[in-house]
Formats: structure tokens, sequence, C-alpha cells
């Protein structure tokens, strides 16, 4: 039998596309990049952008994770640059 976790590879994925050491949050399933939390939900296929002001938080969207976390995040940082 063999378990996959497409999140294992959350963290080091973040610092590869972003460029730089993420926080860890929440366990490995959020991380803080600047002033954005990336977060994984809903059994790691969804990745909300979210904005931080202190404890306010604001979601900007969602980038759906199929196969590859570093496609989504690649996605998720253009959006961000975009914005």
């Amino acid at each position: 039998m063999r378990f996959e976790d497409p999140a294992a590879d959350f963290v080091p994925a973040v610092a590869r596309v972003f460029g730089a050491q993420p926080r860890v949050l929440d366990g490995s399933r959020a991380v803080l990049v600047g002033d954005v939390k990336l977060q994984l939900e809903a059994g790691e296929r969804e990745l909300w952008l979210i904005e931080r002001h202190g404890v306010l938080e604001h979601r900007l969207g969602m980038v759906e994770v199929e196969s590859d976390i570093e496609a989504a995040l690649r996605e998720a940082k253009a959006r961000l640059n975009g914005a």
C-alpha cells in the first residue's frame, strides 16, 4: 500500500517559487510570505491567497491544485504580482 501527501512538498515548493523561506503557520498547511498567507484547504485541492493586516484577513482568491503544487504556486504568484 502506498500513501501520498500532496502537501508534503508545500513548504519547500513555496520557497522555490517565491524565492524566500516562508514562515510556517498551522502545521504545514499554511505559510506566510510577506503579508500574504498561502493556505491549503479542501483536502489540499484549494490554495487560498489571504492578505493579512494584523489580525484581520481578507481572502484575495483561490487557485485550484490539480496534480502539481508548484504549478498552483506559480499561478498564485502571478495573480499576486498582477494584483
